[in-house]
């Protein structure tokens, strides 16, 4: 299958190498982060593949101009096929230092950031009766985690809103996916102070995303072990949950 995709956060990490992949694929892929800089490089990358990179810089905070970047690919390359919803960051926070400021920046960019995108996205793609959506949450909004109330809690969001919307969006022929990706090795990760287990090499974890997105499986996870033991932990009982956690505290 080949068409016109749309990405965001496609200026590093796992966005990018999916970029990437798909141009190779012969797919029309519009690129969206905030840093035009990076994407005009992407986009000179792919004049070699089958298919083709758009350069498409925006903040999906931003609302209409969110919107505006829908109708503009549209209107460029034609009706966005498939949708990965990618843009995000994750910020550590401690107990002890919550800051208002925090948990803001990172609902608007990873959560409602997601949403900008939703709505003129299942507008046009409910109208057709097709289209295919991937919302990019994380294996870290199964349980909390210390460090990651803020992360999490936007990344839980995620969850739960896919799930919502799914039996609805079935109706109308729009098939949508949750992308749970565990630790992937990328800029973000790198600034992580603690061991990572099961770190996955962005480029296999394009491979794993673009074979889930090429399926019919609501969630696409990677690595798979990683997933299956953050389910476990989801699905302990608080009191043996929390004695796990408690192990994860970093001594300052």
């Amino acid at each position: 299958m080949t068409g016109v995709a749309w990405i965001t956060g496609a200026s590093s990490g796992l966005g990018e190498a999916l970029a990437r992949r798909l141009a190779r694929d012969g797919w029309q892929v519009a690129a969206s982060a905030r840093s035009a800089d990076k994407l005009v490089d992407l986009e000179r990358a792919a004049a070699d593949h089958p298919g083709s990179i758009l350069a498409v810089p925006l903040d999906v905070t931003d609302a209409a101009a969110t919107e505006a970047a829908v109708a503009r690919i549209e209107n460029d390359l034609g009706p966005i096929d498939q949708a990965v919803l990618n843009a995000g960051t994750h910020k550590p926070v401690r107990a002890a230092a919550l800051k208002v400021e925090d948990f803001r920046a990172l609902a608007e960019l990873n959560l409602m950031g997601t949403v900008h995108g939703l709505v003129p996205l299942l507008a046009a793609m409910t109208a057709r009766g097709r289209g295919r959506v991937a919302i990019v949450a994380s294996v870290a909004g199964y349980r909390g985690l210390p460090t990651s109330a803020a992360y999490g809690m936007t990344k839980a969001g995620l969850i739960n809103m896919a799930e919502a919307l799914k039996p609805e969006l079935d109706r109308f022929g729009v098939t949508l996916q949750l992308v749970n990706p565990g630790f992937v090795r990328t800029p973000l990760t790198e600034r992580n102070a603690f061991p990572m287990p099961f770190l996955m090499d962005v480029d296999d974890a394009a491979a794993a995303l673009q074979r889930g997105l090429q399926s019919d499986r609501f969630e696409i996870v990677f690595p798979r072990r990683f997933a299956y033991l953050m389910k476990i932990l989801r699905c302990l009982p608080a009191p043996l949950a929390f004695a796990l956690t408690r192990r994860l505290v970093l001594r300052e």
